[in-house]
C-alpha cells in the first residue's frame, strides 16, 4: 500500500519538526471569524491546496454578522484605506460595491481654533467606509444583495474556499494531550491539529487561553466609543458629504475622534485614555460638534452605542506549539488600521504553518518577525499621538498647523506635506515610521517652524494669526 500523500513541506529529517507539520487531513479550528479569522481560513486553504495538501478548517463564531445591532456587530469603526482595498484585490478578495457604504475622498480636521479640509493628497489615497455588522439597529435593508457587511462577505469567502462554519458558543478550550481541545455548549469536543485564536479582546473566550501556554498574556487594552448617529441620506450628504471628520479638541480624557458618514448613518468614534458615556456626551454636545451638526439634531439621539475594548500593542508571546494568537487578539496596530493589521498577521501566519510547521520554533521565525515590526511601528506611533497631545493643547500649534494646512491645498501633492501626515496619520493608510520619518525632512521642520514662530508672533500682536490676515 502507497504511502499518505502529503505535502512537500511535510517531507522533512527532522522527526521533531515532522511531528509538528500539516499533513493531508490535520485539522484546525479558528475561532473567530472576523477578519483575522476569516482571512486565516482563507490564506491556509489557498496555500495548501496550492501544495496539493488537503486540510480542514473549523470557522467558529457564535454571531451572525448580517443581523443588525449589536448582535451582529463587530464593534469597530469600519474605515479600510485604499491601499488595503488594492492588497486585498490582489489577493483575491475583492470588495463588491454593496459592501462599501461610501467612498471617502476627503478629511476635514476640526480644532478647537478652526476647521480646514483636506482632499486626498495622492489619486490613490481615499477610504472606504463599511458596515461590520448588518448595520445599526432599525436600518433598513440597502439594496438586495446578499452581502452587506464586511465581516460577513470575508466569512462568506473563506466558507467558499471550503472552511466549516460553526455557530456555536465555545464553553471551553484546553490541551488534550499535546493538541489543543475545543469544547462547545453542547458539550462536544474537537481536537485540533493546530489551533487559532482570532476572537479580538473583546470576547469572553480570552480567559481560557492561559490553559494553552500560561506565557501568553494578552494585549494592553483601553476603551473605545462607538455611536452609531441616524441622519438620513440627504443631510449626510449636505453635511458630512463624502468626508471624514476628524478632531483635535481638548476634551478631557480623549484624544482623538472622528465622525464617518455611512449611508444614512454616521460612526462616532472616540479613542483615549479614558472613554466613558461621559466622555462621548461631552464630545458630542462640544461647540465643535454642534456647529458640524444639523441644528435640530439632539446629540442624546442615537441608534447603537457600545464601549469596547481596544487592543494597544502584542501578546507577549502569541503564539505556543499548535497555537497561534492573530489580529487584536495577537497583534495590532495602535488605534488605526485594525485591519490591516489583522490582514498582515493571519497571512503571516497562514504562510507559517503551511510552509513550516505548528510548532512554536515555526511561529518564533516565520510569524514572530511580523508581529516584532508592528510593535515597533506602534513604538514610533506613540511618539506621533504624544506630538498630536501637544497639539491639541497649545492653541498656537493648532493654528500653525491649520495654515500650514489650508496653504498646501493648492499645491501639487508631493508639496503637501503637512497634509500627507495628517491624512496617514488619522486614517492609518501608512506606518507610523514613515509619516515620522517624514516630519524630520529639513525642509518640513523648516516650514513648521517658521509657521509656528509667525502664528505665535501675530497673535501676541494683533489677537489675529497669519492665514486669518491672509484670509
Amino acid at each position: 500500500m502507497g504511502q499518505p500523500k502529503t505535502s512537500v513541506v511535510a517531507d522533512r529529517k527532522d522527526s521533531a519538526s515532522d511531528a509538528l507539520t500539516l499533513r493531508d487531513g490535520s485539522r484546525i479550528g479558528v475561532v473567530g471569524a472576523g477578519p483575522a479569522g476569516s482571512m486565516f481560513a482563507f490564506f491556509v486553504l489557498e496555500m495548501s491546496s496550492h501544495f496539493g495538501l488537503k486540510v480542514l478548517v473549523d470557522l467558529y463564531d457564535p454571531r451572525d454578522f448580517s443581523v443588525r445591532g449589536p448582535a451582529g456587530c463587530n464593534m469597530c469603526g469600519g474605515i479600510v484605506s485604499e491601499s488595503l482595498v488594492q492588497i486585498l484585490a490582489v489577493e483575491g478578495i475583492i470588495l463588491p460595491p454593496q459592501v462599501v457604504q461610501r467612498g471617502i475622498d476627503s478629511y476635514v480636521l476640526h480644532t478647537d481654533v478652526g476647521s480646514v479640509r483636506i482632499d486626498t493628497p495622492l489619486e490613490e489615497k481615499r477610504i472606504a467606509a463599511v458596515h461590520r455588522g448588518g448595520g445599526p439597529t432599525g436600518s433598513r435593508e440597502l439594496d438586495d444583495s446578499p452581502w452587506n457587511s464586511f465581516d460577513e462577505y470575508l466569512q462568506t469567502l473563506a466558507v467558499g474556499r471550503g472552511a466549516f462554519l460553526i455557530r456555536s458558543t465555545i464553553k471551553s478550550i484546553r490541551r488534550h494531550g499535546d493538541r489543543p481541545e475545543i469544547v462547545d455548549a453542547a458539550g462536544d469536543r474537537s481536537d485540533y491539529d493546530l489551533l487559532v485564536i482570532a476572537s479580538g479582546i473583546n470576547s469572553p473566550l480570552n480567559e481560557f487561553t492561559a490553559s494553552l501556554d500560561p506565557s501568553i498574556k494578552p494585549p494592553a487594552q483601553k476603551r473605545a466609543g462607538i455611536r452609531e448617529v441616524f441622519l438620513g441620506e440627504d443631510r449626510i450628504g449636505s453635511v458630512l458629504g463624502s468626508s471624514m471628520h476628524t478632531f483635535m479638541v481638548n476634551v478631557p480624557g480623549m484624544e482623538f475622534a472622528a465622525i464617518i458618514p455611512k449611508g444614512e448613518y454616521a460612526s462616532v468614534c472616540l479613542l483615549g485614555k479614558s472613554i466613558n458615556r461621559e466622555t462621548i456626551d461631552r464630545f458630542m454636545e462640544s461647540p465643535t460638534v454642534r456647529n458640524l451638526m444639523p441644528e435640530e439634531w439632539d446629540p442624546r439621539n442615537f441608534q447603537c452605542r457600545c464601549l469596547p475594548k481596544l487592543a494597544m500593542g502584542a501578546a507577549s508571546r502569541p503564539y505556543a506549539d499548535r497555537v497561534v494568537f492573530i489580529g487584536d487578539a495577537g497583534n495590532t496596530r495602535l488605534y488605526k488600521d485594525g485591519i490591516g493589521a489583522a490582514y498582515k498577521t493571519a497571512k503571516a501566519a497562514a504562510a507559517a504553518v503551511v510552509l513550516h510547521g505548528v510548532g512554536a520554533r515555526s511561529f518564533r521565525k516565520y510569524y514572530a518577525p511580523v508581529c516584532r515590526r508592528l510593535t515597533f511601528d506602534n513604538h514610533i506611533g506613540r511618539v506621533v499621538f504624544f506630538v498630536a497631545s501637544l497639539i491639541r493643547h497649545f492653541k498656537p500649534a493648532q493654528r500653525a498647523v491649520l495654515w500650514m494646512t489650508r496653504q498646501e491645498q493648492n499645491k501639487v501633492s508631493s508639496e503637501r506635506q503637512m497634509s500627507t501626515v495628517l491624512w496617514d496619520m488619522f486614517t492609518g493608510s501608512a506606518p507610523y515610521r514613515e509619516i515620522f520619518l517624514r516630519t524630520l525632512r529639513p525642509k518640513f521642520l523648516w516650514r513648521t517652524a517658521v509657521t509656528l514662530v509667525t502664528t505665535v508672533f501675530m497673535w501676541r500682536r494683533t489677537g489675529i494669526t497669519y492665514w486669518q490676515r491672509q484670509a
